[in-house]
């Protein structure tokens, strides 16, 4: 059935629409209510006639009309034998129709809030959802605490830490007395004589191994081997215990470096030999 085609009371339609175009309502959402309105009203006052009777009956009381003038027609007895045959297949064609448009509408009950549970004897055939807080879908955003802006924070901090390194430095070069010393005589050769102690690991390497060793392949190693460590060792996590390679390596190359210094420092005595500090004293100066 068209929209156009379906029972309406009028009295109610008009009286809906002006009250609705009098609420300043657009004229086409006021003729929506007013004709809903109206459909409601009219099937209250004819509830013998169905909802779906009208629709359904259409294509019946077609089929029945067409038939009709063919049975009225004059014709011969095996013309009447087939519209009588035919008259009852119209009729059982619009039966289910009708069953549909007079069905009583099966309303489901109310919800009592109880968790529903399968018969005595019956097999578990429900599941339940389970039930995801909020916070567990949403998408959680980064907190200010997450990150440090340069300014002011990061350069407060790195201020402060200069300043106070600095005052350090003013009251040791205050209280401690750092001569210089006298000019270097070519004529006479200190012994031992050391290196600086950033320079004493690679001049503790000269004493086992031939120049061309110590002084260039070995720090060319470590050289390359240190630029190519990032690209080695991928992990993005900052934990210690997640970085085994770089905190591996780190150590082994932290440790050779200490060791050798340390070496040159206090183990060696006059001509670069041997000795033992706690015997023959320590031949280390700053």
């Amino acid at each position: 059935m068209a929209r156009d085609d379906t029972p309406l009371d009028q009295e109610t339609f008009d009286r809906t629409l002006e009250a609705e175009l009098a609420k300043g309502t657009d004229r086409r959402v006021a003729e929506g209510r007013a004709r809903s309105a109206a459909v409601r009203a009219y099937r209250v006052a004819h509830p013998e006639e169905g909802h779906a009777a009208p629709g359904a009956a259409a294509p019946a009381a077609a089929m029945v009309s067409s038939v009709a003038p063919a049975a009225a027609a004059p014709a011969a007895a095996p013309a009447a034998a087939m519209a009588s045959s035919v008259a009852p297949a119209a009729v059982a064609a619009a039966a289910p129709l009708a069953a549909i448009a007079t069905a009583p509408v099966r309303e489901a009950p109310a919800p009592t809030g109880n968790v529903p549970e399968a018969k005595k004897g019956a097999p578990e055939k429900h599941r339940l959802l389970a039930l995801v807080p909020p916070e567990g879908i949403q998408r959680v955003e980064r907190e200010q605490g997450d990150r440090v802006n340069v300014w002011p924070h990061l350069l407060l901090e790195e201020f402060i830490a200069m300043f106070i390194v600095l005052v350090g430095l003013v009251i040791f070069s205050a209280f401690i007395n750092a001569p210089l010393r006298e000019l270097a005589n070519p004529n006479l050769t200190p012994n031992p004589s050391k290196a600086p102690w950033y320079f004493l690991g690679l001049q503790e390497l000269l004493r086992y191994f031939h120049p061309m060793i110590a002084g260039i392949t070995i720090p060319t190693f470590i050289l390359v081997g240190l630029a190519a460590v990032p690209y080695v060792d991928r992990n993005p996590s900052v934990r210690p215990g997640d970085r085994k390679i770089a905190i591996t390596l780190f150590t082994i190359l932290f440790m050779f470096g200490a060791t050798l210094t340390i070496a040159g420092s206090f183990f060696r005595g006059p001509g670069y030999n041997w000795v033992w500090p706690w015997a023959q004293g320590v031949f280390f100066e700053l």
